[in-house]
């Protein structure tokens, strides 16, 4: 490494020097207490097992349908400590993992889903300001960013390719001088600016906001409580948990990353790590040398993405680009802090803002997210009808999980409705294979994905059959 390469390297890793190793959304004393576990027996309509998003609101949405409806849910540490207190706080309205996805999967639903999507997100805000949730709701769009020329001549012809099919509404391209404009970065060559679709939030407010909205409905809540096993029960269900059990007419299933109570379901998922960094507070000066007036999330346009946003108090997040499978799919506490990811991650940082240089990050952490092999989240039922389940939501659940929440809420339900009759509500991923085939093939997928960044976006053969078939590996 040549000596002034060196140098900004020591300089990228000493603004690390300070940053703690927790997420910051769940440092904050306005944290709730969390109630008390289950001790004893209970009984109810509804059981949701998870106390993050998914199961979040499926216990409000539950309430709302039917305030007579007695609705438990079980949480086996703090509601919101996983993933849902730790993302970006970008709230999407897109139900596919994104446009392109979608496209590419269901181009017969695709209005119909980007439709659905839209009104999910509308229905979130409603939602926000019906219960007094103080989120940090802010309804700002997103702006996806080429970084390369490529990747700048893509988003021109896609934006195009969506005009075509007239699912461009609401999505305007930005050539290099009108993206620096919206946020100063020299190495931004183009954009494409989602202006309605995409709302940025804090995410642990809103998890502790759906707490308090389901407790004031009255849902019984126990925190550090897991859910042991599940069993039939004469018409309904059982669950067991340390200190007692639960007996219910019917189960919802919103553990996502963590051991799904259907064995048969474990196989369509693979966690996958994901790592971000929070700066201190921009100064009046250092938000001026950037810009960022308008406040949208920003996300990059390669395979190894970043995203990056501004907080309520003018913090920088900056995220993604690394993400970690562990072979055999291991699901650990000391996986959530990764240090060579961090000063990986500040190194791209200060290339994207020279001009931040200087500034310090206070927080660094990561966290598991579910992927699986389409991307999106999928559903299903189990014991005739009793138990319903979503996941693999795969990074964009923080809108989604409130779709999905309805759509387990409807197969309980027996009913058929425009949900339900979706195909991708009613088919399934392929599942991955079993080790050590799934870490081969993730790894061999992950250095493709690379090769493909640092050669013009070019697809070697692996990435092409993997296209071919409808198979990825994403975070």
């Amino acid at each position: 490494m040549a000596p002034s390469a060196m140098s900004r390297q020591a300089t990228w890793t000493k603004s690390l020097s300070e940053a703690q190793p927790v997420p910051y959304w769940l440092e904050d004393p306005g944290k709730p207490h969390p109630e008390p576990a289950l001790t004893g027996a209970d009984t109810c309509d509804l059981l949701v097992v998870g106390g993050g998003y998914s199961g979040l609101w499926t216990a409000l949405n539950a309430k709302e349908r039917d305030p007579g409806r007695e609705v438990v849910l079980l949480e086996g540490r703090e509601v919101g400590w996983a993933a849902s207190g730790r993302n970006g706080g970008f709230c999407a309205a897109s139900l596919t993992h994104g446009l392109p996805n979608g496209l590419a999967r269901w181009p017969g639903e695709i209005h119909r889903l980007e439709e659905l999507g839209l009104r999910n997100l509308d229905e979130i805000e409603a939602a926000v300001a019906r219960h007094g949730i103080d989120c940090e709701f802010e309804r700002t769009g997103e702006i996806d960013v080429a970084t390369e020329p490529y990747q700048a001549w893509h988003l021109r012809d896609w934006h195009k390719e969506l005009e075509r099919k007239g699912l461009a509404d609401g999505i305007e391209f930005l050539d290099a001088d009108a993206v620096r404009e919206q946020v100063a970065s020299p190495t931004f060559e183009a954009g494409l600016w989602d202006r309605r679709g995409v709302a940025m939030l804090n995410p642990a407010k809103l998890v502790w906001g759906l707490k308090q909205a389901c407790l004031a409905l009255g849902v019984r809540m126990y925190e550090h409580t897991p859910a042991l096993d599940l069993k039939p029960y004469g018409a309904g269900m059982a669950v067991r948990t340390p200190y007692g059990s639960v007996r219910a007419r019917r189960v919802a299933l919103g553990t996502n990353i963590f051991p799904n109570l259907l064995k048969r379901v474990r196989a369509y998922t693979v966690p996958v790590y994901d790592y971000a960094l929070m700066t201190e507070p921009l100064t009046a000066e250092q938000l001026g040398a950037i810009g960022w007036k308008n406040r949208q999330g920003l996300g990059d346009s390669a395979n190894q993405f970043h995203y990056f946003r501004l907080s309520a108090d003018n913090r920088l997040l900056w995220g993604g680009y690394d993400a970690i499978h562990h072979y055999g799919g291991r699901v650990r506490a000391e996986y959530d802090d990764r240090p060579e990811t961090y000063a990986k991650l500040a190194g791209h940082f200060f290339t994207c803002f020279p001009q931040l240089e200087g500034i310090r990050f206070t927080h660094a952490w990561g966290g598991a997210i579910d992927t699986c092999s389409r991307f999106s989240a999928f559903f299903g039922t189990a014991h005739q009808g009793r138990v319903a389940y979503a996941a693999g939501y795969t990074g964009l659940g923080v809108g989604a999980t409130r779709f999905g929440a309805d759509v387990m809420l409807d197969l309980l339900a027996g009913e058929e409705t425009e949900r339900t009759r979706l195909e991708m509500v009613r088919k399934k991923p392929l599942p991955f294979p079993p080790e050590p085939f799934a870490w081969t093939g993730i790894a061999l997928t992950k250095w493709s994905l690379a090769r493909a960044d640092a050669h013009g976006g070019r697809r070697n053969l692996w990435l092409k059959a993997m296209d071919r078939l409808g198979l990825g590996f994403d975070s």
